[in-house]
């Protein structure tokens, strides 16, 4: 059987404005090239653009190299000099990419401060203040910039460590993103091995014509986003015989194009690209924004709503939670979806996180996965499943609702939602935005060949676009509520890593399936960590490994076919909120990480490494800045475990250090409660049916109105809460004659 081969997916055309003048453009590449820079031998060396090493360093560097690259490669030296070879700039693609996130992904407050930077650093004073040289870095030999740049990590003003961070994980995840030559020596494939192609929805979506005038089409229920909420709301409607139309932002690829490649897969599939940091960049969230929302990009984990966090939403005056009919609802999503631990097969990262739980006397367990009765073995899941085996909204909900008569639009931003009067309540009568057609090749890489404002009228408006963008959508209707955007719960993610002697290949097998539940409730109140396998892409992962210089980064990075990655995921107590920018609109969103919030990830990061002791780790490294690795000394005792006086000195210095700030950075993949229900209209924006406060016909059906944090991946709970209130729409538009 020959390799699958998934069709290319070209990004859409770069604004024609350059987002950098070119003295600008010399000094950002001067840095990223320092960063990711390319190794020679001091006998054949550039110095001024090349890091050079002693001639035996090199060989030595070389033969490490080999050893990693995969023994079917037919020239492993030469692979290893390329790779030694390559720099951040050398594919024009790098430039591209950086352009893409400053261009366009970027709001205009932090492109401000970049250039600011640029600029200062581009005179002769300005480099001096932040460089120690008179010399701006642009014009310094390689070996001056790196150290540079190695100095800002352990600067005194906090500005210059954030920005060695910043600069470091944006040049290592955009070169890691573009280059051939690392993939190469890691030997990770393009598809999973053993993929078989599955056979997709033949989706149909409404075209408009081109027109001066907005285009008016009216239906039963418009459902903004077909993301998890909006695909069960569409299915509920539809095959209650109501006329549903879902619009959604982005666009539909079909299973062919799955699972997408990391240079493309991040701007298709993620909102903004994946680069939506925090006012104070403490923390940087990812979100899907495709055809089925975060169900097309999340890695299948299908934990039901624990009991503790019923109960505790119950006590805020919402008893359905307790009910059984909650129950139903989420035993109902799990049947659609074929959730189950039964066929799951552990890839080593997650076999190893369970053996060193239960070697540790703590609380674990399989993750049941909806993949509807197929062992799925697909670490690439994070760029979409080629396999249809994961039965996210687009194999199972969506298909559902267009067999029961739903349509479809792709391609269209909600603008607001419009509203008339009655009796002194804002009754929504529909949704004004507008729809952008794909390209001449049905692509999204050239010009759309339409664009056209659309006018929906509904009796009924659902907006299901997720936490970060449907409190913009009220926002921008004009409602006033003061808890839209507020009480954003983020699930705040920290790292560990670890070296092991044998291979672990860890971009193989299903990526979530196992949880260490021993943490959860570290104080009583149902607030701590779970401990998870993560996804181990090399663009997702190997951003993350520590940086002190190229060539002691290259080695490392190749070494990843022996890590293992994990995350201490939280359940936050503490909130932060959503808002638009006030330049263009696009989302922001402030969120700091509480202390209450640390300790309990900081407790996550420490049982990680205790796990990973008794499971033989070599080396393990957090994503502290500046934390030294731990590495095992091969003399200790194996009768020691946990209790190895060095490895206990090391956890105290991780207690020591924290989470410095400001350059240490969190994650967040589950994004919740930014509109939140509520017994009362002052505590949040919807009723305990999911109508918002102070209108009739919007309902809001997404983990945005979750109460507050779930404590698990928000999926399941996210799909039960819209699968009951859409029942309730579908009663409640019986009750009034249909269009």
């Amino acid at each position: 059987m020959s390799p699958l081969s998934p069709k290319a997916t070209p990004l859409p055309p770069l604004p024609s404005d350059d987002p950098l003048t070119a003295a600008q453009w010399k000094t950002l590449l001067a840095i990223t090239d320092a960063i990711v820079p390319a190794i020679k031998p001091i006998s054949t060396a550039n110095t001024q653009t090349e890091i050079a090493v002693a001639d035996n360093a090199y060989s030595t560097a070389v033969s490490k190299l080999q050893a990693c690259t995969p023994a079917n490669d037919p020239d492993a030296e030469t692979a290893a000099k390329d790779y030694l070879d390559d720099y951040a700039s050398k594919d024009p693609a790098f430039k591209l990419a950086l352009t893409r996130i400053l261009a366009i992904y970027l709001p205009q407050s932090q492109k401000n401060e970049i250039t600011m930077v640029l600029n200062i650093l581009n005179t002769r004073a300005g480099s001096f203040a932040l460089t120690g040289y008179l010399t701006p870095i642009s014009e310094q030999p390689a070996h001056i910039r790196e150290s540079i740049i190695q100095s800002w990590a352990t600067a005194r003003l906090g500005l210059l460590r954030q920005l060695h961070k910043s600069l470091t994980v944006l040049t290592k995840q955009t070169w890691i993103k573009i280059t051939p030559s690392l993939r190469r020596v890691l030997g990770v494939p393009r598809v999973p091995i053993g993929m078989k192609s599955g056979k997709g929805y033949d989706y149909e979506f409404i075209q408009f014509p081109p027109g001066d005038k907005p285009e008016v089409i009216e239906v039963d229920v418009v459902i903004v986003g077909s993301g998890c909420g909006g695909a069960v709301s569409a299915k509920n409607l539809a095959e209650a015989g109501h006329n549903v139309l879902v619009v959604e932002k982005a666009y539909h690829w079909t299973p062919d194009h799955f699972p997408m490649s990391e240079a493309n897969g991040w701007d298709h599939l993620f909102m903004n690209g994946a680069f939506i940091s925090s006012d104070d960049n403490s923390l940087n969230v990812v979100a899907g924004q495709s055809w089925g929302g975060g169900g097309t990009v999340n890695w299948s984990a299908s934990l039901q709503t624990q009991g503790y966090v019923r109960r505790e939403w119950a006590t805020k005056g919402l008893p359905f939670f307790t009910s059984a009919e909650f129950q139903e609802a989420l035993d109902r999503v799990c049947g659609r979806m074929g959730v189950s631990t039964e066929y799951i097969k552990q890839n080593r990262s997650n076999e190893i996180l369970l053996e060193g739980a239960r070697k540790l006397g703590w609380s674990h367990k399989p993750v049941p996965q909806n993949t509807g009765g197929n062992q799925h073995w697909c670490a690439h899941c994070t760029f979409g499943c080629g396999s249809c085996e994961k039965q996210g909204p687009v194999v199972s909900y969506l298909p559902d609702a267009a067999h029961a008569g739903a349509k479809f639009v792709e391609g269209f931003h909600a603008e607001k939602i419009v509203f008339a009067s009655k009796g002194g309540k804002q009754v929504a009568t529909g949704v004004l935005g507008t729809w952008v057609s794909r390209d001449i090749h049905g692509g999204v890489a050239g010009s759309p060949l339409t664009r056209r404002k659309v006018l929906i009228k509904a009796k009924r408006v659902i907006v299901s676009a997720g936490s970060m963008q449907s409190p913009l959508l009220l926002l921008r209707s004009g409602l006033k509520n003061p808890q839209i955007g507020r009480n954003l719960y983020l699930h705040p993610v920290t790292m560990l890593g670890a070296f092991h002697k044998e291979e672990i290949k860890p971009w193989e097998g299903a990526i979530l399936t196992s949880v260490v539940s021993e943490y959860e409730n570290l104080d009583g109140k149902g607030h701590g960590v779970k401990l998870e396998a993560t996804n181990m892409m090399p663009s997702s992962w190997l951003i993350w490994l520590d940086w002190k210089s190229g060539l002691q980064y290259k080695l490392d990075a190749a070494r990843m076919k022996h890590m293992t990655g994990y995350i201490s995921i939280c359940r936050d107590r503490d909130t932060g909120r959503v808002y638009p920018d006030p330049v263009d609109g696009r989302v922001r969103f402030q969120y700091s990480t509480s202390k209450f919030d640390k300790r309990h990830l900081l407790e996550g990061l420490i049982a990680l490494a205790k796990i990973q002791y008794v499971e033989g780790a070599s080396e393990m490294f957090t994503i502290i800045p500046g934390m030294r690795p731990f590495i095992r000394d091969p003399l200790t005792p194996p009768g020691e475990g946990i209790n190895d006086e060095k490895f206990q000195a090391w956890l105290d210095e991780i207690r020591a250090r924290g989470f410095p700030t400001p350059e240490n950075g969190f994650v967040s993949a589950h994004q919740m409660g930014s509109n939140r229900m509520s017994a009362v209209e002052r505590d949040g924006v919807v009723d305990p049916e999911g109508r918002v406060w102070g209108t009739e016909g919007l309902y809001v059906a997404d983990a945005s109105i979750f109460p507050s944090a779930s404590g698990v991946n928000p999926m399941v709970t996210n799909m039960a809460i819209s699968d009951w209130i859409s029942r309730g729409i579908a009663r409640g538009l019986e009750e009034r004659p249909r269009l």
